[in-house]
């Protein structure tokens, strides 16, 4: 049993409305060593507080990265969009294909700009992520982008479905607890017949809007195994107030994978506010006119590519700028290629 102070789950939807002036991201031993009992509690036959420790534990993460979020640190974009890229690997692998993270840069990078169709498939799940990291977050939920992010997913529903989805979210998200948000999101997906990577990319877009953050962070999708349903509903957001009642091992299970995420997002960030603190230092030294416009899409994105159009640098120039930033250890070399090279932090 996790060894602080209780919390009901209800309380839970408190913790990221509480500011912070967190300097860096660091996260306390005892919520480390907590993750894990999170996990072992969200088996079947755990105690009767087993939810409860294990909503202790997911709120504690969500508070720790909310103060990440809230630094706004200019390589935020950056940090999103990586997460966006494990996402969309691991919903890439559920989806019995062979794409990695590699293949997947290659087939949204190495693609014209608006080019839809040529990405393929693994390369359009990207996109969907890649959106749910770079659109307000406000917007994410508005049936427009929902429409295009589950085209990208490879649904095309129609004006019914989408307004039913977007009814029963705007319900689950307007009065419930987080940890009820979470389960009646994931029923509201299956309840449409969405795979369960859309519930994923729908729990983080309300978990987004429900603690005012600016832009979501893509956390549930990387996970490969969270809590599924015994049975499906008739209504999500009708049975969102009893839903952890009756379905407690499902609740168990996406508190622990949404702690996991929270706790390897907050570390990631850390990684990237390394290397990104080592690119602003070396900043002043680089000539190149349009240096300072290069500098910020790398902050801003996963991975750039070396043809990148960038105004006022030619092709040449941009590549002897980042064989600089390379020599200098401020970005790195992606793809392991001599040619059609890919950058990043």
């Amino acid at each position: 049993m996790i060894q602080r102070p209780t919390l009901s789950p209800r309380h839970y939807a408190t913790l990221g409305s509480a500011p912070s002036a967190m300097p860096s991201a660091t996260v306390p031993g005892w919520l480390r060593r907590a993750i894990p009992d999170a996990q072992s509690l969200a088996g079947k036959g755990a105690g009767p507080n087993a939810l409860e420790d294990v909503a202790i534990a997911a709120g504690a993460a969500i508070g720790a990265l909310d103060a990440v979020v809230r630094r706004q640190e200019r390589w935020a974009g950056a940090w999103r969009q990586r997460l966006a890229l494990s996402a969309a690997a691991a919903t890439v692998k559920q989806a019995g294909r062979v794409e990695d993270e590699s293949a997947l840069r290659d087939a949204v990078l190495l693609t014209r700009p608006g080019d839809f169709l040529s990405v393929g498939p693994a390369g359009r799940l990207l996109l969907a992520w890649r959106r749910l990291a770079a659109r307000p977050a406000e917007d994410l939920l508005k049936e427009k982008c929902l429409a295009a992010g589950l085209e990208e997913f490879g649904y095309a529903p129609n004006d019914e479905v989408l307004g039913e989805l977007a009814d029963d979210l705007r319900q689950i998200g307007a009065g419930a607890g987080i940890v009820a948000t979470l389960t009646g999101t994931f029923m509201a997906a299956e309840r449409h017949g969405f795979a369960r990577a859309v519930g994923a990319w729908l729990a983080d877009a309300l978990l987004a809007q429900r603690l005012g953050w600016t832009h979501a962070v893509p956390l549930l999708g990387a996970e490969a195994a969270f809590g599924t349903s015994a049975r499906p509903r008739r209504s999500a957001a009708s049975s969102v107030a009893t839903g952890i009642e009756t379905d407690p091992e499902r609740a168990k299970g996406l508190l622990a994978a949404q702690a996991r995420a929270a706790l390897r997002a907050i570390d990631l960030s850390a990684e990237l506010e390394r290397r990104a603190d080592r690119l602003l230092a070396v900043a002043p030294k680089l000539r190149a006119k349009a240096a300072d416009l290069v500098v910020g899409k790398l902050l801003s994105n996963d991975a750039i590519v070396a043809s990148e159009q960038i105004a006022g640098m030619s092709d040449r120039g941009l590549r002897r700028l980042f064989d600089r930033l390379v020599e200098l250890g401020a970005v790195r070399e992606l793809s392991g290629r001599p040619a059609f090279r890919i950058y990043g932090l």
